[in-house]
């Protein structure tokens, strides 16, 4: 009693007297209710624009507050690119990675309150086919952070791509599909990552947590990457800055739009920035390329303009180009003899992905048949360039037709 008496009158009523409403009765209060998919706000212009950034990281981020202004000159607009770094005669490549007397622990105002990445990675996921569709991607990232360099990490196949792109600084040989990976690859790739001070690593290979805390030790600042769309994904939230949830198991199966979620996110509008677009696919082909693969299909009997491409002869080689959504494209050589008949006023050139292949054109078609041996997409670009137009199944060969802009 003495104890009570002691405290507020309100306080010491709510401890002697009971409710006199039944607690089952605040089941329906809202905020004790509150579905995890809707954020509490205060104002309906609050809750229409707030959007939860990863729900592992802070249960209560709602994203950017729309009613607080943003006047400084590091938070508004693009970046800036950053000047050249003077010449430096003792470098063998002429330039300084960093001016004397800059610090790289020490990153600008900029790069921080207004997300600036100077550096990024995309790890990718997959061949050839894959890896030309994120061209695009590529590009977007160009254009919404300008001066930024990108590198890249894909198969040894997917590697040959990058020939075509000249958005990329370095291409680096390393499979992510890979479930065991060497442990001496796997420790160098973490060191060679950590060693470039990425600001953003980007990756379309299905995370669960192994490849999320690959990601993680690459020590950049945002990682960005899709996530498996079952129980897999469980714990890579925790590593990861942004994720995708994509609609199956095989991203590739989405053709042309595969990319569409990360797309999306990376040409999102921000301060003073607008939406950016998604560029169509371009493709970029060396004299060196285009002199090769016209002494090949000269040897083939062939003219610059006369020929017709058919790619996508069924074989058990890598350098078949497809894609990993549909891996029962190829047709056999019977097939495409027929169609070789129907053709008129072009010669057919046939595009065989090994040597061995070689032997069963020439005994379905015949011996005059016009065979290229192709391995690379440098050299399918170079071959589709100088045609006419492409006949193929769902390979790289239509991709490429696409970017040079020929029939299909």
């Amino acid at each position: 009693m003495a104890i009570a008496s002691l405290l507020p009158k309100s306080i010491s009523l709510f401890l002697t007297n009971p409710p006199s409403i039944p607690l089952t009765h605040f089941t329906n209060v809202s905020f004790l209710n509150n579905p995890t998919d809707q954020p509490l706000c205060s104002k309906k212009t609050i809750c229409a624009n707030a959007k939860k950034k990863n729900q592992w990281l802070d249960p209560f981020d709602y994203g950017d507050d729309p009613e607080m202004e943003y006047g400084s000159l590091f938070a508004d607009g693009k970046q800036e690119e950053d000047p050249r770094p003077p010449d430096n005669p003792d470098n063998p490549y002429g330039f300084l990675k960093f001016p004397m007397g800059y610090s790289v622990e020490i990153a600008s105002l900029g790069l921080k309150i207004r997300g600036d990445v100077r550096r990024c990675c995309c790890v990718i996921s997959g061949g050839v086919y894959e890896n030309l569709l994120f061209f695009p991607a590529i590009q977007l990232i160009k254009d919404r952070y300008p001066g930024v360099q990108v590198d890249v990490v894909a198969s040894p196949r997917g590697k040959q791509t990058y020939e075509l792109n000249k958005n990329v600084r370095w291409a680096d040989p390393y499979d992510p599909d890979e479930d065991f990976p060497d442990p001496a690859e796997y420790t160098d790739m973490i060191g060679v990552l950590k060693g470039r001070y990425y600001d953003m690593i980007l990756s379309t290979k299905l995370a669960g947590l192994g490849h999320a805390a690959f990601l993680f030790m690459s020590t950049a600042r945002d990682r960005v990457s899709y996530i498996y769309p079952n129980v897999n994904a469980a714990g890579a939230g925790l590593l990861l800055s942004e994720t995708f949830t994509p609609d199956n198991m095989n991203l590739s199966e989405g053709g042309y739009h595969m990319y569409h979620q990360m797309t999306d996110w990376l040409g999102r509008p921000g301060r003073n920035v607008p939406r950016h677009l998604v560029s169509p696919l371009k493709v970029s082909i060396s004299r060196k390329l285009k002199e090769v693969v016209e002494a090949k299909y000269k040897n083939a009997g062939a003219e610059k303009g006369k020929y017709v491409v058919i790619h996508g002869i069924k074989s058990d080689s890598k350098a078949s180009m497809q894609s990993k959504g549909d891996i029962d494209s190829l047709l056999p050589i019977e097939v495409w003899a027929e169609i070789a008949i129907a053709i008129r006023g072009v010669k057919p050139i046939f595009v065989i992905p090994h040597e061995k292949e070689r032997e069963n054109v020439e005994e379905v078609v015949g011996d005059n048949a016009s065979i290229v041996f192709i391995t690379t997409p440098g050299q399918l670009a170079a071959l589709i360039n100088d045609s006419i137009g492409v006949i193929a199944t769902n390979t790289a060969a239509i991709q490429l037709a696409h970017a040079r802009e020929k029939p299909r």
